[in-house]
């Protein structure tokens, strides 16, 4: 989810409206944990995506009159996207999910040696 709102975010950053009120803000998922039945046992957790929310960036005025989508006053105005942000957050977000599958695959071949012990 972390990775679709990054890529909703860069695609829309180079974007350009005629009112501030339109323009694009950048988006950030709001998670909460989700505990499993016997989580104080097992300390199995997860995470569900509770609510998106909008950036309070203002965006950025650029005088620009020839542009199409340019105001009255000759202003139109970039999406509030902060990319080397969100770059930082695609690289946050990779590195976890390599992380979580590093995990899995490492509990994986234990679990096949475990099972060879026995044979």
């Amino acid at each position: 989810m972390r990775l679709n709102t990054v890529a909703s975010n860069l695609a829309n950053a180079r974007s350009t409206y005629t009112n501030p009120e339109d323009a694009y803000r950048a988006i950030k998922p709001v998670f909460t944990t989700v505990y499993a039945d016997k989580a104080a046992r097992t300390g199995i957790a997860s995470v569900d995506v509770e609510t998106f929310v909008r950036v309070e960036r203002e965006p950025l005025a650029e005088y620009r009159p020839d542009d199409p989508k340019a105001n009255a006053e000759g202003y139109v105005y970039a999406a509030a996207v902060d990319t080397d942000e969100e770059m930082v957050e695609m690289l946050d977000a990779s590195r976890n999910y390599q992380n979580n599958i590093e995990v899995v695959t490492t509990l994986k071949a234990l679990m096949i040696r475990t099972i060879n012990l026995g044979k």
